[in-house]
């Protein structure tokens, strides 16, 4: 990494150090609630300002190991914070409303910060570049099967998804009760019409899930494949597969490992279950795990297979 590359790196983190911290000072200042905490906005105003602070850091100090270990420490929060963004987008894909519009904004520039944090604490570290691109190759024999431990993760969410969509019954609640709380919720023409096709929205984005998991790891991820037909042959930009990636790694990880976090305090009685729908704690519970365990389950799998990527693409 040259020294304009890891300057660029630092900047671009403190400048959205500033724009993070000033949302949070916005709503702090405005009453504006994230999390459903009043004091959440003085965290974010306090999260940026550290952010501005070992932004700068970066760009006149220089490789520190110490400054590496902070902006690492930032990210992860930022990480955190962008918890269930993904989630959002989906919702707005279909034409739903999100719950908090503050809540979605706020988890938008977290992921932006993850990346961006991620970029500066990555640029401490000397790259040696290579005069071409590296020949396209798979992924390490472990990486790929924590791909497929992350497809599989997927497989009873899958099905119990299917399942409603046919009109069928899972955890007590039928496919017609799923459909009857589209409706009430605002689902769009096109999330309802799919759901009476038998194709769940949230089954097709799983599908495109794990196709940007295996093009992650396999050579065509690297190359356009026969079947892209006037892009065979031609080099996929690393932005392409990485950034949906690195931003559902960020989002699904802590999402889902979270979930079994709090599912498991449910279980044992320290928490009680929202049950919605559903008639019994116990139905909930099942319906939770499911959810959480493939999302956590395929997030994992992202992160490593981005990690891999990254490192097999890196020029």
């Amino acid at each position: 990494m040259t020294k304009q590359g890891w300057v660029g790196n630092g900047r671009a983190a403190a400048g959205w150090g500033v724009g993070y911290g000033a949302f949070g000072l916005g709503c702090a200042l405005s009453g504006t609630e994230l999390w459903g905490a009043s004091w959440s906005g003085w965290v974010v105003a306090g999260v940026g300002l550290a952010a501005a602070v070992a932004g700068w850091a970066a760009v006149r100090l220089g490789p520190v190991r110490w400054l590496t270990g902070v902006l690492w420490l930032l990210c992860g929060l930022a990480a955190v914070a962008a918890w269930s963004l993904l989630m959002d987008v989906v919702t707005l894909m279909f034409g739903q409303s999100v719950d908090s519009v503050p809540d979605a904004v706020h988890k938008a520039l977290a992921a932006v910060g993850t990346l961006l944090l991620a970029g500066a604490a990555r640029a401490r570290r000397p790259v040696v570049r290579a005069a071409a691109p590296p020949a396209p190759s798979s992924a390490p024999a472990t990486v790929q099967l924590t791909a497929w431990a992350g497809t599989l993760a997927f497989v009873p969410y899958v099905v119990m998804k299917l399942i409603w969509a046919f009109g069928g019954s899972f955890a007590g609640i039928s496919g017609d009760q799923m459909y009857a709380g589209y409706v009430h919720n605002g689902s769009s023409g096109l999330w309802l019409a799919l759901e009476r096709w038998g194709l769940d929205g949230t089954v097709l984005l799983a599908a495109i899930g794990v196709f940007l998991l295996w093009g992650l790891v396999r050579p065509w991820g690297q190359v356009f494949p026969r079947w892209t037909l006037p892009l065979r042959g031609r080099r996929v930009p690393r932005w392409l597969p990485l950034t949906p990636a690195l931003i559902g790694a960020a989002t699904l990880v802590p999402y889902g490992l979270v979930g079994i976090g709090y599912l498991a305090l449910c279980a044992v009685g320290v928490f009680g279950i929202r049950q919605g729908e559903l008639a019994t704690a116990e139905q909930a519970l099942q319906v939770g795990w499911v959810g959480a365990c493939a999302f956590a389950g395929y997030g994992v799998a992202l992160a490593v297979a981005a990690r891999s990527y990254w490192r097999r693409t890196a020029e």
